[in-house]
């Protein structure tokens, strides 16, 4: 799969919502419980962090029409904030989320994005990253072990999503 892989722009909220609030109503893959408006993905977008690094992936336009979607579709996309914004003693950590369209799962999207992730968060001054991965979602785990991630510990019944606990497991990666 041909794919772009370039930092997010205000006018790719809807697209961005329209692959996170799948993934929330799944209820399986992520922490977050409540889906995204467009508006306030733009708003999230207009005050990302400038440490911060955003990007998007784009897939281009023939293997979007053999799958039937528009032209130059986002696929999927990774964020990473600083850690903390209260010490500088964080400041060479960042706090990573990784996001691929349902419909395209298992097609090298995520480790597009990790390559891009890597390359700019280097640039950027960031000497580690980390994220927090639901427990029962082995998929995501095996992404983040096979992108040079180790499990650091286990946050027990870390979020409560319709009345169910669900562990996290913590990962991180110097760079």
């Amino acid at each position: 799969m041909e794919l772009l892989i370039r930092e997010v722009q205000v006018d790719d909220a809807e697209a961005i919502v329209s692959i996170l609030n799948p993934i929330i109503q799944a209820g399986i893959y992520t922490a977050f419980d409540t889906p995204f408006t467009v508006e306030a993905e733009r708003e999230y977008i207009l005050n990302f962090p400038q440490r911060g690094v955003f990007h998007v992936a784009i897939c281009d336009g023939r293997e979007a029409n053999r799958l039937r979607h528009r032209d130059r579709q986002v696929v999927g996309f990774q964020s990473m904030e600083p850690f903390a914004t209260y010490t500088h003693a964080f400041d060479h950590v960042g706090v990573l989320g990784t996001y691929v369209d349902l419909s395209y799962r298992r097609q090298g999207i995520a480790r597009r994005l990790f390559t891009a992730m890597f390359e700019t968060a280097r640039l950027k001054g960031y000497e580690k990253l980390f994220t927090f991965i639901r427990a029962d979602n082995p998929a995501a785990l095996t992404t983040y072990l096979n992108q040079g991630f180790q499990i650091v510990g286990t946050a027990k019944t870390h979020a409560k999503i319709d009345r169910t606990y669900v562990d996290e497991i913590i990962v991180e990666r110097f760079l």
